[in-house]
Parts: C-alpha cells; sequence; structure tokens
C-alpha cells in the first residue's frame, strides 16, 4: 500500500513538474497603452542674487508630450516661505503650461527649497528646485548713529 501511494504521488508531482504553462498573450491595459508625460524646460529655477523683499515669483513651464491628459494632484513646498500654484483643471496632450512659486524674499540669505508635484504621469513625485540668496536690507541713511565716545553714566 505504501508502495502505490508513494508511485502515485511521484507520478503526479513528475507530471506537475514537467506541465508547460502556455503564457497569455499580452494586451495593452490602461496604464501600458497612451499615458500622460509632463516634460519641463528646467527643474530649477535659480533666483539669484536679490534684493531683500524683492518680487518673489517665477515659474516652470512644462508640456505634457504623451497621449492623455495631465493631472496635477497636488503641489507642496518644502517650507511655508515657499507657495506653489499649479493648474487645477487636466492639461491637454500638446498643450503647455505653468506652475507659480512664490519665495518669501523677506528672509535673508541663501536658499535651496523644493516643491514636490503628484501627477497622474508618474508615480514617483516630480521634484522642482528654487535657489538663490537674498540680500539683507538697507539701513536706513538718515538714521541716527550711536555715538561711541564720551563718559559712561554714574550711578548713584
Amino acid at each position: 500500500m505504501k508502495k502505490v501511494i508513494l508511485s502515485l504521488a511521484l507520478v503526479v508531482g513528475f507530471t506537475t513538474s514537467n506541465a508547460q504553462t502556455k503564457e497569455a498573450p499580452k494586451t495593452q491595459t490602461a496604464e501600458t497603452a497612451a499615458k500622460s508625460t509632463i516634460d519641463f524646460v528646467s527643474k530649477v529655477v535659480d533666483y539669484g542674487t536679490i534684493e531683500h523683499n524683492a518680487d518673489g515669483e517665477r515659474k516652470f513651464v512644462f508640456t505634457n508630450n504623451g497621449t492623455e491628459p495631465l493631472i496635477i494632484k497636488n503641489a507642496k513646498g518644502s517650507c511655508g516661505c515657499t507657495v506653489p500654484t499649479w493648474p487645477r483643471e487636466p492639461i491637454a496632450p500638446g498643450e503647455t503650461a505653468e506652475i507659480g512659486v512664490k519665495y518669501a524674499t523677506n528672509r535673508v540669505g541663501a536658499f535651496t527649497k523644493t516643491i514636490t508635484l503628484t501627477t497622474n504621469a508618474s508615480k514617483k513625485p516630480v521634484i522642482l528646485t528654487v535657489k538663490g540668496k537674498v540680500n539683507p536690507a538697507e539701513k536706513p541713511t538718515d538714521a541716527p548713529e550711536k555715538k561711541k565716545g564720551g563718559a559712561p553714566l554714574e550711578k548713584k
């Protein structure tokens, strides 16, 4: 009885392991068919050196070179000093649009900030960069100057 069960198990195992599977032909699905794309003129906006409280608005220009409408689901700045604006309606294939960014130029010094875009073009987010340097504000020339000489006040 043991030999019969063992023989049956070997035969079933042998035929199962050698069975050939026929792969179904691949058909185009919605994901492998035409897609939208987002192609930027540049993914970096360099403000250069700008003055304190100067105009902090810039634009990223992009084109949908795909065959499906492009939808920007979300755009988020890396901090509150970088505020993006983006088109809420779908961008048709071949159409060009802009993502606006406003950097708070009241912050003095060098900066590098990012904007993260979530789109239907890719599962990976698109990272845009803004960088530059804000000069300190000029001191007013009509302000009184501190006297550097004289005796200190006496304590009573």
